[in-house]
This record gives structure tokens, C-alpha cells and sequence, in this order.
């Protein structure tokens, strides 16, 4: 065997028990352990039935290495990347599957300073160490495991990003999709002037209200019922480890990741004037629009956190953002967050004094766009050339799969990193309809 099933391009994500057990994750602990040289080690774990024993040998693993294991618990993904820095830790693992079914469990890694771990920088080597039964401890004394809370230093680090005195009080629908985000929610909520309308707020791994992936549109519908019948300002959901959130305007409309990056560089900008600001090439019109309009400068990257991060680094960027609902901030160890968007967008829509329709109804109007459209086919990298053949008359980019520019309108496609799936997006200048017509004859093609 020359590969492990459930080490993926980002982290490590399988099915529980048949690819990821507790027996893996304590070799995984010795591994990484060793990969890394580490002497301290943050762990913590999300809400799913499996997480608790994968946690108990992670530790196990960990401390039979000679590391010691700051064990934070029940958290998100995000208070891993604070806690890695902020107690000068080697390493951090989360477990979690994030959006993933109820069956599967997994684990996210970075070092020093929060560094995303991948395949290629890192989990392939840990992989090896395992396959070859290189599995000698680091050192021969065992380390220690010490339990710590961090919710009031974390929920302290996010007051570096807005300020609750020009936060209006608005009511906002606040849905946690029964992961592990009401914790912090709760938290947070003595800091802010806001009424918040809890929705699926207690953690359970059962998800008995479906997994929590607002990407899903069946899984919507609580948010918006609630923002319809509360009359609220804002709805905003989180996915399970809620490192990142999903917003939906006073009307109950879900508003596209792509505009809520415009959104949040031009918030940020407002304060880092001539900052650079790091986005993914699948739509990329609105952001370079609003970047440029607003005194920064747009940065392309390619997609996926560890691009992002890594191509933020390298340009001191101040914010990153990707349409899926990815954003990254530069004083968050160029992390991404899923509790700073929800804050920063509720002080723009205070300070400009405007409904979250009305902040993102004119990028919507200037930049139509298809959203992602996922197409599972046979041969996605035969059926990449053969599109870019057809609309070889544009201006190409291959940064990121294929691009192609035209005058008004653009496309991007790309092929799935885990799945035998291509992915879609358009967008226009100022026309729907092309918009629409051009995704019509995209998807024909790519079906055919």
C-alpha cells in the first residue's frame, strides 16, 4: 500500500472507522510529531461522535513522543490558529470534518505561527512515516497534557478587528447548524449591542437538522424562515467548525461568497488604505473593481486555503477572500475566520448605514455571476482542453484550472481536487442574461 485513503490534498478526511480510527490517529500523533520536531502541540476537536476517542489517541500518540499537548477541547477550527501563536505552540491539529456527513471525521494541521500543513508540505511525509512503520518515539520521556480554556482570549483577539461602539443594534439570525460555532456565539454576545436569533444553537453530532453546510440550498430554508418571520437584519450561518459563515440579507436572500469579499475589502480597506488584498481566480471582476476603487491593490492567487495563505505571505497582504466563503486576515496569522466576517460586515452595515441588500445589490448588478456549478463527469481534464479549444478566441489564464476573458463576460473552470467533479463559474459585465446564456452553453458542453 502506498497511500492512505483519507490523507487528502488539504488535511486528513474519512469515514470513521474504515479509513480513520483511533488506532491511526495515534501513529498520526507520533508522525506529525516527529515531521514537525515538536516539543508543544494545541489540539482541540469538533462536535462529532467520533472525535472525542480520536482526540484520547492523537494525545496519546502525541505524549508517548516526549510532546506536550495543550488540549483546548470543544472549539472551532479558528481557535486552533489563534492558539497555535498565541501559546507558542509548534504545531496545532483540529478534528473535524467540517461539513462532512455525520460518518466522517478528520483532522486539519499547521506549525509555528499557524502554517497550513498539506500533502505537499508535510502530510505526505507523516503518510511515509506511517506506511514505512517509522514510528520511533521522539524522545523516551513521555510529555504532559494540560487542559486549558481559551474562550476569553479568543473572543478578546477578535476585538483587534471591529469595534462594538459603531456596531448598530440590529437583530441578526444567528444559525450554528448544530455545530460547535453557538459556543463562541454565546461568548461574543455580551460584547455586542446586537439581539441575536439563535437557530440549532446546541452542539450535537447527530445534526438532526442536517449537516451544517449552508453551501447546500436545502439547507437554507431555517435561516431564511427566520429572518422572514423575526423581520431581522442579517442572517448568518456557519458550517461545523465554522471557519467559515454564510450571510443572507434582510430579505432573506443568500448573498454569493464572491460579493462578500468585495464587501469585506472595502470594509477593510477603509482602515489599511493601500493595502493589498489576495482573492481566487474563479470570479474575480467585482473584487478587483472594488479593491481599486477603494485604494488598495488586487492580488490573484491560486484557490485553496494553503495557496492563499502562502501568496498572502509572500505580499503582506491584510485580507484574502475566496468565494467559498473563505477569508483570511493578516492579523489572525493570515488565517481564515468564520467570526470576523459576521462582525465586520454588521459594523459596515452600521457605519454606512444600509441594509446588506443595499451594500451588495450594485456588485451584483455591475458583476452577474452563475455561483459554482459542479458537474460530475468521466474524463474532467480531457474535457478542460477541449473547452479551452472551443474559446481559444478569449484571453486565457491557467493559474487555476482554465480561464477565459472575454470584453463582457468570463469564465472559470477547474477540476476538483478530491473528486472526479469540474467546477463552473461566469460572470458578466453589467448583463445578466449573457450571464445566464453563457452558463446555459458552458454546461451544455461540459454534460455532453
Amino acid at each position: 500500500m502506498d497511500r492512505i485513503n483519507c490523507f487528502k490534498a488539504y488535511d486528513i478526511r474519512g469515514k470513521v472507522p474504515s479509513e480513520l480510527n483511533p488506532d491511526l490517529a495515534f501513529k498520526i500523533g507520533i508522525a506529525f510529531a516527529k515531521y514537525i520536531n515538536a516539543g508543544k502541540i494545541v489540539i482541540g476537536h469538533d462536535v462529532r461522535k467520533s472525535s472525542e476517542a480520536l482526540s484520547d489517541a492523537l494525545i496519546k500518540g502525541l505524549t508517548s513522543s516526549g510532546v506536550d499537548v495543550i488540549d483546548i477541547g470543544l472549539c472551532g477550527t479558528e481557535m486552533i490558529y489563534y492558539a497555535t501563536p498565541e501559546l507558542e505552540a509548534d504545531g496545532g491539529i483540529m478534528i473535524t470534518a467540517s461539513h462532512n456527513p455525520p460518518e466522517y471525521n478528520g483532522m486539519k494541521f499547521v506549525r509555528q505561527g499557524s502554517v497550513p500543513v498539506g500533502y505537499d508540505s508535510g502530510l505526505k511525509e507523516v503518510e511515509q512515516m506511517i506506511l514505512n512503520d517509522d514510528l520511533s518515539p521522539l524522545r523516551h520521556e513521555p510529555g504532559d497534557v494540560f487542559r486549558k480554556n481559551i474562550m476569553s482570549g479568543f473572543i478578546n483577539n477578535l476585538s483587534k478587528f471591529y469595534d462594538p461602539n459603531k456596531i448598530k443594534p440590529l437583530k441578526v439570525v444567528v444559525n450554528a447548524g448544530n455545530g460547535c460555532a453557538g459556543l463562541s456565539l454565546n461568548a461574543l454576545e455580551k460584547h455586542l449591542p446586537i439581539e441575536m436569533i439563535k437557530v440549532f444553537f446546541e452542539p450535537d453530532p447527530e445534526f438532526p437538522n442536517g449537516v451544517p453546510n449552508p453551501l447546500l440550498p436545502e439547507n437554507r430554508k431555517a435561516t431564511i424562515d427566520a429572518v422572514l418571520s423575526h423581520k431581522a437584519d442579517l442572517g448568518v450561518a456557519w458550517d461545523g467548525d465554522y471557519d467559515r459563515c454564510f450571510f443572507f440579507d434582510e430579505k432573506g436572500n443568500f448573498i454569493e461568497g464572491y460579493y462578500i469579499v468585495g464587501l469585506l475589502a472595502k470594509s477593510i480597506l477603509k482602515k489599511n488604505s493601500g493595502e493589498k488584498i489576495v482573492h481566487d481566480p474563479r470570479l474575480i471582476w467585482n473584487t478587483v473593481d472594488v479593491v481599486n476603487n477603494s485604494g488598495g491593490s488586487a492580488v490573484v492567487s491560486k484557490s485553496g486555503h494553503a495557496f492563499i495563505k502562502q501568496k498572502m505571505r509572500e505580499v503582506n497582504a491584510v485580507y484574502g477572500g475566496e468565494m467559498s466563503a473563505h477569508h483570511y486576515f493578516r492579523d489572525n496569522a493570515y488565517s481564515d475566520s468564520g467570526m470576523i466576517p459576521f462582525l465586520l460586515t454588521m459594523q459596515l452595515m452600521s457605519e454606512e448605514n444600509k441594509p446588506l441588500s443595499a451594500l451588495v445589490d450594485e456588485m451584483i448588478k455591475a458583476y452577474p455571476c452563475s455561483g459554482e456549478i459542479n458537474s460530475k463527469i468521466d474524463n474532467p481534464a480531457g474535457k478542460l482542453k477541449e473547452i479551452e479549444e472551443k474559446y481559444s478566441g478569449g484571453r486565457i489564464d491557467r493559474l487555476d484550472g482554465v480561464s477565459v476573458e472575454f470584453d463582457d463576460w468570463r469564465f472559470n473552470l477547474r477540476i476538483s481536487n478530491t473528486e472526479p467533479i469540474i467546477r463552473l463559474n461566469v460572470e458578466s459585465r453589467h448583463d445578466v442574461n449573457l450571464m445566464k446564456e453563457k452558463t446555459e452553453e458552458l454546461l451544455k458542453l461540459i454534460r455532453s
